[in-house]
């Protein structure tokens, strides 16, 4: 369906934070090639094209197999920069002011890569966003879920070091098998920490997934999360709690949680008072960034207007783990750009 265009260059203008993307899910295909040259890393693919038509998922586990073999040409920490340099670049284009990203350092330890390499190359790009587009970010690490609770504290532990960098945890990877519990003792010890907590919930998993992450995990913020409208309650619950969702559209789709995105429940979360945001989750991978998943969705969804648009873009600031007088700021740069593209 064809869009407004005035929405749409509202929806393409409006500030916004981006608060669910993986930056190892940024990775293009031309750059995985380049790094792989750059490191002598051979490929399972012939080509650019044959990799980009190799994207086409029946779930989230045949997402995850070709998203850690893309990671194995990420050795060094310019490999890493050059990574989220070309996220944030897109970032800018999209007007997003301030993103949080998630980062695997078990995809990469794994493969003999310091959790120091990692972190250095994304604050090397992180400090050149700032200074050159504006950009504010942060960086949550997340623990596979996939893994054990003990490679889970294995992580935390070699990542302590560099703890002033990053500002939460978060839970990742297969979530069918691996419910919050199993995570619940490395949760805990994070939050005697004083990092931030968010867990992926909801996505493939239950709804008692979300309860879990909440009530086990003590999550602020959870990722995902659109199964909630399976249970009255818990919806309730969420928009008693103000528990921000971060959801992913395009993904979705893309990983068959909806059919199509004319069946994505975006607007049930927002009309149930709920503070759902919109983001990118794997971009390079699901077809779209910030702008991307925005237009497309209310594209797809023609009930979403101008009001809904404004409420997400509040609602990334709210749930954005930043001070109240930055928060005010992008409020009023929003309401700037409201008045500007207001209807004559």
């Amino acid at each position: 369906m064809t869009l407004d265009p005035s929405l749409e260059a509202f929806l393409r203008r409006m500030p916004k934070a981006e608060l669910h993307v993986h930056i190892e899910g940024t990775l293009e295909p031309e750059l995985i090639f380049a790094l792989a040259a750059r490191n002598g890393v051979t490929l399972p693919y012939p080509s650019v094209d044959a990799l980009r038509a190799a994207y086409a998922f029946s779930d989230l586990q045949s997402f995850l197999d070709i998203y850690y073999a893309g990671a194995s040409v990420l050795l060094r920490a310019e490999d890493f920069e050059a990574m989220a340099w070309a996220y944030f670049q897109r970032a800018a284009a999209d007007h997003v002011v301030h993103a949080e990203l998630f980062f695997d350092p078990q995809t990469h330890t794994e493969r003999g890569v310091p959790v120091g390499t990692v972190i250095d190359g994304l604050r090397a790009a992180q400090a050149r966003a700032k200074a050159e587009l504006g950009i504010s970010s942060a960086l949550i690490l997340c623990f596979l879920r996939h893994l054990s609770e003990e490679a889970a504290f294995q992580t935390l532990e070699e990542a302590l070091p560099y703890r002033a960098h990053f500002i939460g945890v978060g839970l990742d990877s297969s979530e069918r098998g691996h419910p919050p519990e199993k995570f619940a003792r490395v949760f805990a010890r994070c939050r005697e920490l004083g990092l931030n907590l968010v867990a992926h919930a909801g996505e493939e998993g239950p709804p008692a997934y979300i309860e879990s992450a909440l009530d086990v995990l003590k999550v602020q913020r959870v990722d995902h999360g659109v199964r909630a409208t399976e249970s009255p309650a818990l919806m309730e619950r969420l928009a008693r709690e103000r528990v921000p969702l971060t959801v992913c559209p395009l993904s979705n789709v893309k990983l068959c949680v909806f059919p199509t995105l004319a069946q994505h429940n975006l607007r049930d979360l927002l009309d149930a008072g709920l503070c759902a945001t919109v983001n990118s989750d794997d971009p390079a991978y699901f077809g779209g960034y910030m702008n991307d998943n925005l237009v497309q969705t209310f594209a797809a969804l023609p009930q979403l207007g101008r009001s809904h648009a404004v409420q997400l873009a509040l609602n990334s600031f709210e749930a954005s783990f930043v001070d109240e007088p930055t928060r005010q700021g992008w409020r009023e740069a929003l309401a700037r750009v409201q008045a500007q593209t207001a209807a004559p």
